[in-house]
């Protein structure tokens, strides 16, 4: 609400609603329990680009004397880089809580640049994704112990990282579209989860975050899953065909699963969409394309306008805006592939001028029609 406790207090008592006495108690309650000041913008922007900055001074240094330290220095490097940020965000967690945040999130991205120099240092055996898991288990401990936003948003990207790295490394010798299939759709179906992860009340961080991380994911996200990966097996005879299609079918049973666990966890008996989003996304890479079929962009209108619905329904205006944008990109892509080469060079130029003025006139004014209708169900 745009009106303060203390200015509804006010115009309460001045109605009659109220007596003296009950506004002074309304008061001195909230007086009591009123809640910490947010800090604003340049201050959460200035801790931001400074610990970008930090971070990244860093390792410029560290990368400049990496060729003159012995392997012993190297190590006692590594250990110092990671552990210095975690000590003076503990030593600034009293005083200024934000800048401990920031600290220890320097502290766990760190680790990940400690874990692969200490492979280097000590010539481990190469496997990547063991780099990327031992990365996440850090970060995820490093959340039990803060339970702050930085730390969530490094799990919520880690550990999807490393089960699609870990995917990505050994499907790599079959070159094969099913396992990038496979691992488009996990990205998707979890970047959904995440975006839809914010309840309306709008008080958990968790979710917050969460919804961050999805919304940026979103779009890439989406044009991975839109690709025509090439089906069947090609590979180097390493493994077998039938191993190849066990496997496939394990991928696949994790890249439903783990983000319908997740969105379950989140929103409770509110997740059945994902259940709709998981079968239009099966649909949308299992039905056989026919060159640039048309349907394919509709398809991608179904599910831009089944996520403005859920956005109308849930009063979540952020994914009105997102199915409006999929939705204006889609039409666009079609006009650019089945329209624009059809006509004249003038004739295609009127036409796309037409369709961003009027088409995005229409857009718009549908979009804040929505909006306002999802603010007022959640008034």
């Amino acid at each position: 609400m745009a009106q303060t406790w203390s200015a509804l207090v006010t115009k309460w008592l001045e109605a009659g609603v109220i007596d003296a006495d009950t506004a002074g108690r309304i008061r001195e309650f909230e007086s009591r329990h009123a809640p910490a000041a947010t800090l604003g913008w340049p201050v959460m922007l200035a801790l931001g680009f400074g610990g970008l900055l930090l971070g990244s001074g860093v390792l410029l240094f560290v990368s400049a004397h990496w060729d003159a330290m012995s392997p012993s220095t190297r190590f006692a490097l590594v250990l110092a880089m990671v552990a210095v940020f975690h000590v003076a965000g503990a030593a600034t967690v009293e005083h200024f809580p934000s800048l401990a945040t920031t600290l220890h999130a320097l502290g766990t991205v760190t680790l990940g640049a400690g874990i692969a120099l200490a492979g280097q240092i000590f010539n481990l055996e190469e496997h990547w994704p063991a780099g990327v898991m031992m990365w996440a288990v850090g970060a995820g401990a490093a959340w039990l112990l803060r339970r702050d936003p930085a730390q969530l948003a490094l799990v919520a990207i880690l550990v999807p990282a490393w089960l699609v790295s870990e995917w990505t490394e050994y499907t790599r010798p079959w070159y094969s579209g099913d396992a990038f299939r496979v691992a488009a759709c996990f990205t998707f179906l979890l970047a959904l989860v995440y975006f839809t992860a914010e309840a309306r009340d709008r008080t958990s961080t968790t979710r917050r975050v969460l919804m961050w991380i999805g919304g940026i994911a979103l779009l890439p996200a989406a044009g991975a899953v839109s690709q025509n990966f090439a089906s069947g097996f090609t590979g180097y005879g390493t493994p077998l065909p039938a191993t190849q299609t066990l496997v496939t079918g394990i991928g696949w049973l994790i890249a439903i699963a783990v983000p319908l666990t997740i969105a379950v966890w989140i929103q409770r008996a509110k997740a059945w969409p994902i259940l709709l989003a998981v079968a239009w996304t099966l649909v949308l890479v299992f039905i056989p394309r026919a060159g640039d079929a048309w349907w394919l962009y509709a398809w991608w209108c179904v599910g831009a306008t089944a996520l403005v619905t859920w956005g109308v329904l849930e009063a979540q205006s952020e994914r009105i805006n997102i199915g409006a944008v999929i939705f204006a990109a889609t039409v666009l892509a079609f006009y650019f592939s089945h329209i624009m080469d059809k006509l004249g060079r003038s004739a295609s130029l009127v036409g796309l001028g037409l369709l961003f003025l009027g088409g995005g006139w229409l857009l718009e004014r549908t979009r804040r029609r929505l909006i306002a209708r999802a603010k007022g169900a959640a008034s």
